[in-house]
């Protein structure tokens, strides 16, 4: 009997070190990662649904920060050096966008696109979607050699739109402007002018626990119909050369500020300028975006309102006017709870993280960490770099520095070269 429990002792121990060493060897657990992730992610959104999750803005909340040195920040944006609030009034743009004045074609499609799908990595639209604008103008790689260097943890949830531009620019060798406030027109003129476009877009999927909720998705615009009103896409996720009604576009494309990314030749930036027009100005884009938000804030209700309160803030945020966006997506907030449980953009911080710009640069530190806190608590994996990344500022704010650490720390397991974590610990004297 003793010697029976030995070896069963003995067994058990080595059965599981086995099964985990077979379990990350990359071709076993590229087959069965996803499955694990869907289980976990069935029983925590079961016991913890991350839809009844409502952030609750505490704006009164200020406090003094510490003296703390600021390095450039990370989100949707490349990074800059912040500067302090401005005026909560943005000026309207100082023009509007340059478009061909030849008529456009009646309907449009671009060949010359390779397929690619996200499939078996169910987070790699991104990758895919960038892989497929590349190889349009003849880069030889594809969504693995994409992934790897913009997504090098599976379990990262997203990627933005800075890094996707910055793998274009410097592995490909092609130059990528990103800019919000897009409109169906500009689309199609850079359509039929030879440039697919990426983007940026909110949708109803399946997610891995069997659910279908909201969440963030690129698209890569390769076509377009104006008898039927039809744009075709490319989408990783439903099939190659998808079609879509514009008036679904609109939708889906409201919850990202209406953000497009255009990946072109070095020798036709003539070209593209031309079309974009005043649009080439980030700055100007900025105030477009923020005065097409400001419309529609007027104009619509429930969800779609939430959505334009989020996109002022976003516009507010790149234009460093920290004060008025802070407001902005205050409004927002307090629009969420009102939204059915079943349409609510729960996954929202997940790929727009501009309300910790604006809380932060407006001491709100205490919102910058509830607010990090429940969007990596409602995952079924804590797994985004920015959360931890903005979490990890407001604690050294406030004078947690080990509680900073950890954050930054596990932001960097997330995405091993996130430059700012890495400054951020540095100025700290602590190794990553």
């Amino acid at each position: 009997m003793r010697k029976t429990a030995l070896t069963f002792a003995v067994a058990v121990p080595v059965f599981f070190l086995l099964a985990a060493f077979i379990y990350n060897l990359p071709p076993v657990n590229d087959r069965l990662a996803w499955r694990v992730d869907n289980l976990r992610s069935q029983i925590k959104y079961a016991l913890e649904p991350p839809e009844q999750s409502v952030f609750v803005p505490q704006g009164s909340r200020l406090a003094t920060p510490v003296v703390l040195v600021i390095t450039p920040t990370a989100t949707a944006a490349p990074l800059d050096t912040p500067t302090p609030p401005g005026p909560t009034n943005t000026p309207p743009p100082t023009d509007t966008p340059t478009i061909t004045p030849t008529p456009l074609p009646e309907a449009v499609k671009l060949d010359g696109v390779k397929y690619e799908d996200q499939h078996g990595r169910f987070n790699y639209c991104g990758p895919s979607n960038l892989s497929m604008a590349l190889t349009f103008w003849g880069w030889n790689g594809n969504r693995d050699v994409v992934g790897k260097a913009i997504k090098p943890v599976d379990d990262d949830k997203n990627v933005m739109p800075y890094e996707m531009a910055e793998f274009a620019e410097s592995q490909a060798e092609l130059p990528a402007v990103v800019r919000p406030g897009g409109d169906l027109e500009l689309v199609k003129t850079l359509i039929a002018n030879g440039f697919p476009v990426i983007l940026e877009k909110g949708t109803f999927l399946t997610d891995l626990a069997g659910e279908f909720s909201w969440m963030g998705h690129y698209q890569l615009a390769t076509g377009y119909d104006e008898a039927r009103e039809i744009m075709v896409v490319q989408d990783t996720y439903v099939g190659a050369d998808h079609e879509m009604t514009y008036a679904d576009i609109i939708e889906g494309w409201r919850a990202f500020n209406y953000l497009y990314i255009v990946v072109y030749p070095p020798e036709r930036e003539t070209e593209v300028k031309a079309i974009l027009g005043s649009r080439w100005d980030e700055t100007t884009s900025y105030q477009i975006a923020a005065q097409k938000s400001s419309e529609e804030i007027s104009a619509l209700s429930g969800r779609e309102q939430f959505f334009a309160w989020f996109n002022r803030g976003t516009s507010l945020t790149d234009l460093q006017d920290y004060a008025g966006a802070a407001q902005a997506y205050d409004s927002a907030f307090a629009i969420y709870p009102e939204i059915p449980e079943e349409d609510r953009p729960w996954r929202m911080v997940w790929y727009q993280t501009g309300p910790y710009f604006a809380y932060f640069y407006t001491g709100r530190y205490y919102d910058v960490i509830d607010l990090a806190t429940r969007t990596l608590d409602n995952m079924s994996k804590p797994t985004l770099e920015e959360s931890f990344y903005w979490r990890a500022m407001a604690k050294a704010a406030l004078g947690d520095t080990s509680g900073a650490v950890a954050d930054y720390r596990a932001s960097l397991k997330l995405h091993p070269d996130f430059e700012p974590s890495l400054s951020q610990l540095q100025l700290l004297g602590v190794t990553p």
